[in-house]
């Protein structure tokens, strides 16, 4: 693999470990908010709007097999 490759390689590493870190985080921030009774919050669905986008981004993943 030629240096640039293997770059490109590694940032997409750090980019799918970054896109599962940040959508556990959303589902832990709903989760409390669900156990204060706060579903109907602003913040709650910002968090479900986000949790979407994260949800579709691990959908391609899967799709191009690239997620376990």
């Amino acid at each position: 693999m030629e240096k640039q490759e293997l770059q490109e390689l590694e940032a997409y590493r750090k980019m799918h470990q970054a896109v599962k870190k940040e959508y556990e985080s959303i589902v832990a921030k709903m989760e409390a908010l669900k156990a204060q009774d706060r579903t109907k919050s602003a913040t709650y669905r910002q968090l479900m709007g986000r949790k979407l986008t994260y949800t579709n981004m691990l959908d391609l993943y899967r799709l191009y097999d690239l997620e376990e």
